[in-house]
């Protein structure tokens, strides 16, 4: 229970919180079972009871788990989590199927990022802008695919946060972990040419305030990239639903 690698370069508690919460995402504990006591983790892991107490506040802040007088502290179901929480982000990464993971990026992708890049066309500032601008050319100068992506990152990253709407950031900052190992495995595609194309036109429908233009490229980009996803990994995000089947043909 709670194993893990090597401690983060962490506070204590920061570190405790980590090797409890990856063991939480793991499955090591389920829902509505209750962790080991204080004194227990505290010997499991050679920390002070504040220390634990810390860590749990943590992890309760972050949804996972719920402390009640004489029950302990238990687990709770995973869609009371913060799923969009930085940490739990990661756990989620280091213990997920790639494949599964995939899949469940690009359906919210799809759901999502049509509507946000119309809305940025609307409300986007100037320096919003530049800055998609800018990110679209750190793709076209990208020598490498570490490049290509850092790039890429940044691009969908700036379209969330151009919708001048705060509700969206947080898929923002979600993006920025999440997206590296989607991009990094498209990255290995022969498709960037086309990908450059896709690209500049969502910059450019956005730099002119077309939100039907906007949304139409991002659709196109998305299922393009869909398409790319199943010829690279075999993996099609829109299997288990026909009438959304971005991916088909």
């Amino acid at each position: 229970m709670f194993k893990t690698t090597a401690f983060l370069s962490r506070n204590v508690h920061s570190q405790v919180a980590d090797r409890i919460g990856l063991g939480i995402v793991r499955g090591d504990v389920a829902p509505g079972e209750a962790l080991p006591s204080e004194v227990r983790i505290c010997e499991m892991l050679d920390v002070s009871r504040t220390v634990v107490r810390e860590a749990i506040r943590m992890l309760t802040g972050k949804g996972l788990v719920e402390s009640r007088p004489k029950s302990g502290t238990r687990v709770r179901p995973p869609e009371d989590w913060n799923h969009l929480d930085p940490d739990v982000l990661r756990w989620q990464l280091e213990t997920a199927d790639v494949d599964s993971y995939l899949v469940k990026l690009f359906q919210l992708r799809h759901a999502i990022e049509p509507a946000a890049t119309a809305m940025a066309a609307i409300a986007s500032a100037p320096e919003d802008r530049a800055q998609l601008r800018a990110a679209y050319e750190g793709m076209l100068a990208a020598r490498t695919n570490e490049d290509f992506v850092a790039a890429d990152i940044a691009f969908h990253k700036t379209i969330y946060i151009a919708t001048r709407n705060e509700f969206f950031w947080p898929i923002a900052q979600l993006f920025e972990i999440t997206l590296s190992r989607s991009l990094t495995i498209a990255a290995t595609g022969n498709h960037r040419p086309r990908s450059l194309v896709e690209h500049r036109d969502v910059v450019e429908a956005i730099e002119q305030g077309d939100a039907a233009a906007a949304r139409r490229a991002a659709e196109l980009l998305l299922d393009h990239s869909a398409k790319d996803l199943v010829r690279i990994r075999g993996v099609d995000p829109f299997a288990r639903y026909p009438s959304l089947n971005a991916a088909k043909g």
